[in-house]
């Protein structure tokens, strides 16, 4: 059945969302290395390279490599708790949540990249992300 788990949805979206982020990050570095006619041998450390292109082409890599860090145990808290039958309507409000802001997130970082809007983002997706694991722990107990 296709909603058995409405759960799964937010991570099926914030990976496609990833997905979406990475190929804005190479639309913009791809210009930018051959406007600045960098050779292949150039920056061969994804920092090194950070150094010779504009900052405002890094920031959606940043955002990317961001993308690949924290959701990891987003999308494993998530697979439990729907493995474990606990993905209440409270869950999966709690992963949208958390889906909305790293797209926000993604957003802010990509574009105008002010950090403390980016923190109070984070942190919020964070507190959503903490309380499914939470949730899961208590209803398991």
């Amino acid at each position: 059945m296709p909603n058995e788990h409405p759960i799964l949805l937010p991570v099926l979206v914030l990976v496609i969302w990833s997905i979406i982020q990475m190929l804005w990050a190479l639309s913009v570095r791809l210009p930018a290395i051959s406007a600045a006619k960098l050779g292949p041998t150039a920056g061969q450390r994804t920092s090194e390279l950070a150094d010779l292109l504009p900052r405002e082409g890094q920031w959606k890599f940043d955002n990317y490599n961001h993308l690949m860090e924290q959701p990891t145990i987003f999308y494993a808290t998530v697979i439990v708790l729907a493995i474990a039958g606990l993905d209440t309507p409270l869950n999966v409000y709690l992963a949208w949540f958390y889906t909305g802001s790293r797209v926000v997130h993604s957003i802010v970082q990509s574009t105008s990249n002010p950090v403390m809007m980016r923190f109070s983002l984070f942190a919020m997706g964070s507190i959503a992300l903490a309380a499914m694991a939470v949730n899961g722990v208590m209803a398991m107990l």
